[in-house]
């Protein structure tokens, strides 16, 4: 997914997740965004950097780079694509 990594869309649709899976439990509530971008290619992920009250369908958003989990056994910090709004 690097490829769309600083591109530009808008949310097509959202939903606030209340169960997670194991990695995510201690992000709850968190929402999730589907976008399309300018090329009218559509990825899901995480939305950050935003209050609630302002999130609409048609909201222009960023892919940005974001630590996606807490640090496992092996140290590493897993990093993955979310996207915030513009």
């Amino acid at each position: 997914k690097r490829e769309i990594l600083g591109k530009e869309g808008k949310v097509i649709s959202w939903t606030k997740i209340y169960v997670a899976p194991k990695d995510f439990k201690k992000n709850v509530p968190y929402v999730v965004v589907l976008i399309e971008l300018e090329d009218k290619k559509r990825f899901i992920g995480q939305l950050v950097d935003f209050e609630e009250r302002n999130l609409k369908i048609g909201q222009k958003v960023k892919a940005v780079l974001r630590k996606t989990r807490n640090v496992g056994d092996e140290d590493v910090i897993p990093y993955g694509i979310k996207f915030k709004p513009i």
